[in-house]
């Protein structure tokens, strides 16, 4: 059951829907580590620094995929 109970942030709501990728396929592509990526799916108080949102950037761009994660981010 996806998504049961779970609290999540745009981002991570995002990621969800995406058919083609997922958290781990993020964790790769960015060389971030697990709570990092979780962290930025759940935590609706945490605010990535600059280098953490950069290297997302990229690994979204690695990904093919035209977004930035600073749309999903209330800073």
């Amino acid at each position: 059951m996806l998504g049961f109970g779970k609290q999540r942030t745009r981002f991570g709501r995002w990621l969800d829907k995406q058919e083609d990728i997922n958290q781990l396929g993020l964790e790769q592509a960015t060389n971030l580590s697990r709570h990092t990526i979780s962290r930025l799916c759940n935590d609706k108080k945490y605010i990535p620094k600059f280098s953490t949102v950069h290297k997302i950037n990229r690994g979204l761009k690695r990904l093919k995929k035209d977004v930035k994660v600073e749309d999903f981010l209330q800073m």
